[in-house]
């Protein structure tokens, strides 16, 4: 959410965001919010004179009550309560404004940093770098679920029957394979200095909306019946809310917090979820990391996270790439955005395992997340996030890239400890 002076002193900066952004259909708010914005500042000067008169007018009252001048006392009171009167008109006529304008704000996007491609969608998203070498083996890759029966490590048909499609049931050795590679990446984090955290699994609306935008939230969320509680589709959103409505001394930033969580997506516009695959499901379990610090250190973090990201997937011995989202591409409430995408060598090709996000102040403001500088001054934190691991999809990279021509798979040197010493997975089939 962006700050409401900024947009009434830069409405012409704000509109070309938005172009930027391909949401043409949004620039009609600029205006809208600006001309509310004027409503609403003369009702608040308009409130606050009558206030003041009131006020006079009161002690007046008190005076003349003193001098035995009754009558003029009483032609004051009348005074009184005809600009309560109209006080109590204009206080709802506030409110009423305070809640259109809180709308419209909500909807804005942020303003993306100068460095973002400008693209319509997804497919305009920019390559930045590979790390290590892509191999396409002379063997051919089976599917990834294919791979997870040959050690009956998958049922699909029986999630099927408990919960429907978007589900499944881990098994043996790759149960054990998604919980070591969770475990090891809680560790990777740990040991780059992140305090761990296991957060609640659910959050309040107010929390919801503070970390996210309507489209957003109405795509992932699942709401509790009865209760104002969701679900949380990704743990960020229950890390940042921890630091919601609070005043955070200058010396207590940064704070690194990497957590693990259970996740629940609806995926609502997804195209219908695979039967036979776990790329896109309703159920996952990720680890997490996110950064709450000063404006001008958001930008190193950024690059920092996603750092953390590529070097535990390399120490897997997957290679990966990092692609630069374009403004399309964002989110509203981003200011830039990378995408690690690991390499398939079934598909031949690149996919999306994990997203690094800078939300700037835009989540610091919607959940009034201050810190108190050295000077005294109050000013909103930035906020960022990113994922270090997110099985089972990550499960799919790492499948792929350790199988062997005769159907096991290799377990890299960092994960033999988590794996009881394993060094490779023995097919049952």
């Amino acid at each position: 959410m962006l700050d409401l002076k900024f947009v009434r002193e830069n409405p012409e900066i704000v509109k070309q965001n938005i172009k930027n952004k391909f949401q043409d259909s949004k620039l009609v708010l600029v205006d809208e919010l600006i001309e509310l914005d004027e409503q609403n500042r003369a009702a608040k000067q308009e409130g606050d004179a009558l206030r003041a008169e009131r006020n006079k007018l009161s002690k007046q009252i008190g005076a003349l009550m003193g001098q035995g001048k009754k009558e003029e006392a009483e032609e004051l009171k009348r005074l009184v309560t005809d600009a309560s009167d109209h006080l109590a008109e204009l206080e709802k006529k506030e409110s009423e404004l305070d809640e259109k304008i809180k709308k419209i704000m909500m909807t804005i996007p942020n303003i993306i940093d100068p460095s973002v491609p400008i693209g319509k969608d997804d497919s305009e998203n920019v390559e930045v770098q590979r790390y290590g070498e892509p191999v396409v083996p002379e063997f051919d890759i089976p599917y990834h679920t294919e791979i997870m029966e040959s050690f009956d490590g998958i049922d699909l048909d029986s999630a099927r029957k408990v919960a429907g499609n978007g589900f499944y049931y881990l098994m043996g050795d790759i149960a054990r394979l998604h919980s070591s590679v969770i475990s090891y990446a809680r560790d990777f984090m740990i040991n780059r200095g992140f305090t761990y955290c296991i957060p609640p699994f659910m959050i309040r609306s107010e929390v919801v909306t503070g970390v996210m935008s309507f489209a957003e939230m109405d795509a992932m969320m699942y709401k509790i019946e009865g209760e104002d509680l969701y679900l949380i589709g990704t743990s960020e959103h229950s890390m940042i809310g921890k630091f919601i409505d609070t005043i955070l001394p200058e010396s207590k930033l940064p704070q690194t917090l990497t957590s693990y969580s259970p996740c629940f997506r609806k995926e609502k516009g997804a195209h219908g979820l695979e039967e036979r695959g776990v790329y896109r499901i309703h159920q996952f379990e990720k680890q997490e990391m996110i950064v709450v610090c000063k404006p001008e250190e958001s930008m190193d973090w950024y690059e920092k996270l996603w750092q953390n990201t590529v070097d535990l997937f390399r120490t897997l011995d997957i290679p990966v790439r990092t692609l630069e989202c374009c403004s399309g591409d964002l989110a509203d409430l981003k200011v830039k955005s990378v995408d690690v995408e690991a390499w398939s060598p079934r598909q031949k090709k690149y996919f999306e395992v994990g997203s690094c996000s800078n939300l700037g102040d835009a989540q610091a403001r919607r959940l009034k997340i201050r810190v108190s500088g050295e000077d005294g001054q109050k000013y909103f934190a930035h906020t960022l996030n990113n994922t270090v691991v997110a099985p089972p999809r990550m499960l799919i990279a790492f499948l792929e890239n350790n199988l062997q021509a005769d159907g096991t798979v290799r377990i890299p040197e960092a994960l033999q400890p988590y794996m009881g010493g394993t060094k490779a997975l023995l097919p049952k089939k």
